[in-house]
């Protein structure tokens, strides 16, 4: 889908619309659509084990209650599950090396639209999808464009490892700015000022899954530069590209020096060091400050706040979130049990306390957990609420596909941003470049 003007539009099931905006999360309409969800029969294969790969946690909180939720699936249906964790960016070379071999994990947690790489490969899991739509308010539109090809479900959207400005609030003050600025324009200007203090930014620009790819695609998208137009023909070398990288200079210069090898734990590290005052991350950055024995980290806490990305040139929000699929791969020895497993992850009695136990470090896919608690009792979190209803996918404005799944796994837009940044290359030979490569998987 390429309309994003519809972006806060809910669908339920294989595309029945559910009026309007994100109002249709109401518990008017979750009652509503429970009445009408399809019931659900659980199937499992006698004797059946699996294996499910997934990325480490960043907060505790993510991966005690998955595994708390594991061992209640396993104790009801009676199959043993093996949870392996991976770091980020490991997950998807392991799930591409597991789909050409045909041997690995029964479920793979990726990234992006891997599923798009080795769709072929995927067992459907159209019945899990429709089920839980009908049953929780319906998927945001960005999931069916991550997890669909065609009419069926190749992967299950689990939600998004959110993406926010965060920052301290003390610092920005010192800096002479009372409120975090809500434009790219302003964003320099506390750069700026930021950096006159003492205090500098940072934003990771090393081959990090999360923390790189988002922003940089922020960054360029929020000029109005985009790697694909709506025909898949490579667009990235533009005069609005070259905006957005001449903007990356400028802001660079006020970052703390290191960030070009940042991986997604390296800004994490940075800030509750103190050594930055501003990045964007998750909200484990906070978590891990909350919940720390260290007095000096508890208090830091208090100080750090989020808030939306700053809207650029084109005048709307330009959100990329980590979005996490699960994927179930066709060699298999139990896909019934692999598939009860998902659905069972996604029910409410699961995902709410999971979501809740990591602060919303993972925003929801379905629109009904918008209403949960952690979003009201947790102020600080606030501010990913909405991320999912707010995403771009990053084959935006072309289609996801092969060659988008491509282009993000080969960083192509992080680097062509990267050696604009450091001056490694001029804005116009890392928009070159960058076209260069994206052609290699946008072939006519």
């Amino acid at each position: 889908m390429g309309d994003y003007s519809r972006r806060d539009f809910l669908k339920i099931g294989a595309g029945v619309a559910v009026g309007g905006a994100l109002g249709a999360g109401s518990d008017a309409l979750i009652t509503d659509a429970r009445a009408q969800a399809p019931t659900w029969t659980p199937q499992v294969e006698k004797g059946a084990k699996l294996r499910v790969m997934r990325w480490k946690r960043f907060v505790e909180g993510d991966e005690r209650v998955w595994m708390e939720n594991t061992k209640r699936f396993s104790d009801q249906f009676g199959v043993e599950v093996r949870v392996d964790s991976e770091s980020f960016e490991d997950i998807r070379p392991k799930a591409a090396v597991a789909a050409n071999v045909g041997q690995g994990p029964d479920i793979i947690l990726g990234w992006y639209d891997d599923a798009h790489l080795y769709p072929d490969k995927l067992l459907p899991v159209t019945d899990v999808a429709e089920y839980l739509g009908r049953k929780y308010g319906g998927w945001y539109d960005v999931c069916r464009d991550y997890g669909m090809r065609g009419k069926d479900w190749i992967a299950l959207p689990i939600g998004a490892n959110g993406g926010a400005m965060v920052y301290r609030k003390s610092m920005m003050n010192a800096a002479g700015v009372d409120t975090f600025p809500t434009t790219t324009d302003g964003y320099l200007k506390l750069a700026q000022a930021l950096k006159a203090k003492g205090t500098p930014i940072g934003h990771a620009l090393g081959h990090a899954s999360g923390d790189a790819t988002t922003w940089c695609y922020w960054i360029v998208w929020a000029h109005g530069a985009k790697l694909v137009d709506e025909k898949n023909n490579v667009a990235i070398d533009s005069p609005e590209t070259l905006a957005a990288l001449e903007y990356v200079k400028a802001l660079y210069a006020n970052f703390i020096p290191g960030t070009l090898g940042w991986l997604d734990p390296n800004n994490n590290k940075a800030f509750l060091d103190g050594q930055i005052s501003v990045t964007n991350n998750a909200i484990s950055i906070y978590y891990v400050a909350k919940n720390s024995p260290d007095e000096k980290l508890k208090a830091m806490a208090q100080d750090i706040e989020h808030a939306s990305w700053p809207v650029g040139p084109v005048g709307r929000p330009t959100e990329l979130h980590q979005i996490t699929q699960a994927m179930v791969f066709k060699y298999s020895k139990s896909p019934k049990a692999a598939k009860e497993y998902l659905r069972f992850m996604m029910e409410r009695e699961q995902y709410v306390p999971w979501q809740s136990a990591s602060l919303g470090y993972v925003m929801q896919p379905l629109a009904a957990y918008e209403k949960s608690p952690i979003w009201t009792d947790e102020p600080k979190a606030r501010a990913f609420q909405r991320g999912m209803a707010n995403l771009r996918h990053h084959g935006y404005a072309g289609r996801l596909g092969y060659a988008s799944a491509g282009a993000i796994a080969d960083f192509i837009i992080v680097d062509m941003v990267a050696e604009a940044a450091s001056g490694d290359k001029t804005p116009k030979q890392a928009a070159e470049r960058a076209a260069t490569r994206a052609q290699r998987y946008y072939k006519v």
